[in-house]
């Protein structure tokens, strides 16, 4: 096999490097920390799921509990109001490079008790159909790069405001169904990861109105490398700290508005600057224990601490919220050019009823031809409560 055609090539870029940022063990690493971005392979874990955050500029860390929460912050389950439910999500992602990419979530939780929450969650992400070609350039076989995580998430009470949460997850990524690429054997990379998180919300006045504010954090997706072939080292995949606020102000008996703020630090190596001889002149070895790298992600950049600061992305957004039914959103996502320069505003509106709620957001990159440019997210989310109390009143 000499060659995947030139589509793969960019798929290949995208999957593991959907966030603007490429894996050391494909592409040559940074030599300047002017543009420097950081490395890892199933970058689809960190795309947004959900229209709801989708339209708050990616903002969910601890926003108030929903159907996503094990994406954002598993600990927010132990305050959802539900005793179970279900939701869905499906946004064709990238669609300005390659028009059959998209990425799809599932999720579903159940109550224990009135302190305990269970979850269960799928992410999975398919890159389109992939065709191979022999050394004459003639197609011999298509295939379908695909991604997914499987998680288990467990939530609990600590006290009246606090909440801590942990999740587990399996992740799958098979990029070349077993292809060689460019003489290199490949196999599917295969990863198993944890979250450990909490939730703090409180209330009081503010300006004579009620106010709930809240903060949340979650250390994601720390856990083993993953490699797709025996014949280089394996890579990190996106181990992140998320740490967010948000506040609500209640109106009156039907008005709300609410306003979140995130802010994400990858816990993975940033790469060092080599000389010709391949030496490392700034910066600290990547080729590190997962534990270490979690430390050593706060101080390793070449730049010093001014470069780590352009490490940590920020998402703003606003909800309005009418008759808990109908709710408009907005918000903004900020990267530092040097670390992928994903600048976009976002904005969607969410609607619900007793049984179901739907919401759909889109995004609008700052930077002109942009690949994110005119992505859509849709979701929708079943409460078994209002199945459940719809059926008894259908039947009586």
């Amino acid at each position: 096999m000499r060659a995947i055609m030139k589509r793969f090539n960019v798929l290949v870029m995208l999957a593991l490097a959907g966030s603007l940022v490429f894996q050391s063990s494909l592409y040559s690493q940074s030599t300047t920390p002017e543009l420097n971005a950081i490395q890892t392979v199933v970058p689809f874990l960190t795309i947004s799921p959900d229209s709801r955050a989708g339209a708050m500029g990616d903002a969910g860390v601890a926003t108030s509990p929903d159907n996503y929460s094990t994406y954002w912050n598993p600990a927010k389950y132990a305050f959802i109001d539900g005793n179970s439910g279900f939701a869905l999500s499906y946004s064709p992602w990238l669609r300005a490079l390659i028009p059959d990419i998209n990425i799809a979530y599932l999720s579903a939780y159940r109550r224990i008790d009135t302190r305990q929450v269970v979850s269960m969650s799928l992410i999975y992400s398919s890159l389109g159909d992939i065709p191979f070609t022999d050394d004459f350039g003639n197609v011999s076989r298509t295939f379908k790069p695909n991604e997914f995580a499987l998680d288990g998430t467990y939530a609990r009470l600590f006290s009246e405001n606090l909440a801590g949460g942990v999740a587990f997850r399996f992740i799958y990524s098979n990029l070349t169904g077993g292809e060689p690429v460019g003489g290199t054997e490949t196999k599917p990379g295969i990863s198993f990861a944890a979250d450990l998180s909490a939730y703090y919300t409180n209330n009081t006045r503010l300006s004579g109105k009620d106010f709930d504010y809240a903060f949340g954090i979650n250390f994601s997706n720390i856990g083993s490398k993953m490699s797709y072939t025996d014949a280089r080292d394996p890579d990190f995949i996106p181990m992140n700290m998320k740490l967010g606020s948000s506040g609500t102000l209640i109106l009156d008996r039907y008005n709300k508005i609410t306003l979140a703020l995130d802010i994400n630090k990858l816990l993975v190596p940033t790469p060092p600057v080599y000389n010709e001889d391949r030496e490392i002149i700034a910066g600290k070895d990547p080729n590190v224990a997962v534990a270490v790298a979690v430390f050593q992600s706060f101080f390793d950049a070449p730049g010093g601490f001014r470069e780590e600061l352009r490490e940590i992305t920020y998402s703003a957004g606003a909800e309005y919220l009418h008759n808990e039914q109908f709710a408009i959103r907005g918000g903004y996502f900020h990267e530092n050019a040097s670390k992928g320069n994903r600048k976009y505003f976002t904005t969607g509106a969410g609607f619900k009823m007793n049984v179901f709620a739907i919401d759909v957001s889109y995004l609008m990159p700052v930077v002109q031809n942009h690949p994110l440019a005119r992505t859509l997210r849709f979701s929708i989310a079943f409460e078994f409560d209002a199945l459940r109390n719809a059926s008894r009143k259908s039947n009586t």
